[in-house]
């Protein structure tokens, strides 16, 4: 993945019409923390809730909630440019699937005690030490998912940074995670059921191994 010296994803391109593209989709929701507590209320069911921290383009959780109807699924990303391509994307008639644009150390803003798993795909790494505490499995962010989560916490992660996982491993034991299961080369694995996303696509046509976790906490 290319960073610069900031951090920032330097693969990140503008999307002029964007905004206009996010004011026409039913698929946005706009107003995100007025849910908090209440996300089975708006969708109206009682079925479980898994969210994408970091959708990217779409791929992967638009297919996750067409192959699962009884499943709501919300997809969480802070760039407008990226969430307006995902939200392009989406099929008409998927009323599982809803999209939310918020950077993810608000997300304790927006759940409460209703979220069944949480999917962490191709995370931006964070090379350097003292970004560590960014990356989506730092304690800080750890400590945010507690409260997210309605019953036993699961978190499925996927990577193609070696360094993120060994990181992702040792900072989710050290918070009373167990890894449930594991992967070092996904693609090679009897693990049935991956539905690659755009980045991991790309990645493994190089030859790349993708990196693959879940982890439960009692």
């Amino acid at each position: 993945m290319l960073y610069n010296e900031n951090g920032d994803n330097m693969r990140l391109r503008n999307v002029k019409n964007k905004q206009e593209i996010m004011d026409a989709s039913s698929y946005l929701v706009f107003n995100p923390k007025d849910y908090c507590g209440h996300w089975k209320d708006f969708f109206g069911n009682d079925h479980p809730i898994h969210i994408e921290i970091g959708t990217g383009k779409g791929r992967f959780i638009i297919e996750k909630a067409l192959q699962n109807p009884n499943i709501n699924f919300i997809g969480i990303e802070k760039f407008d440019s990226v969430i307006a391509r995902a939200l392009e994307k989406i099929p008409e008639g998927l009323p599982n699937l809803k999209m939310v644009r918020i950077n993810a150390l608000e997300i304790d803003e927006v759940f409460h005690h209703e979220i069944d798993t949480i999917y962490l795909n191709f995370s931006d790494p964070w090379p350097k030490k003292r970004w560590h505490k960014r990356r989506l499995t730092s304690s800080i962010f750890l400590n945010k998912y507690d409260s997210l989560f309605c019953k036993n916490p699961c978190i499925i992660q996927k990577t193609d940074n070696m360094s993120l996982f060994e990181y992702s491993i040792c900072s989710l034991s050290e918070n009373g995670y167990i890894i449930k299961e594991i992967s070092l080369d996904l693609h090679h694995s009897e693990i049935e059921g991956n539905i690659m996303t755009e980045y991991e696509e790309k990645f493994s046509k190089k030859g790349n191994p993708i990196y693959y976790l879940v982890a439960i906490k009692k």
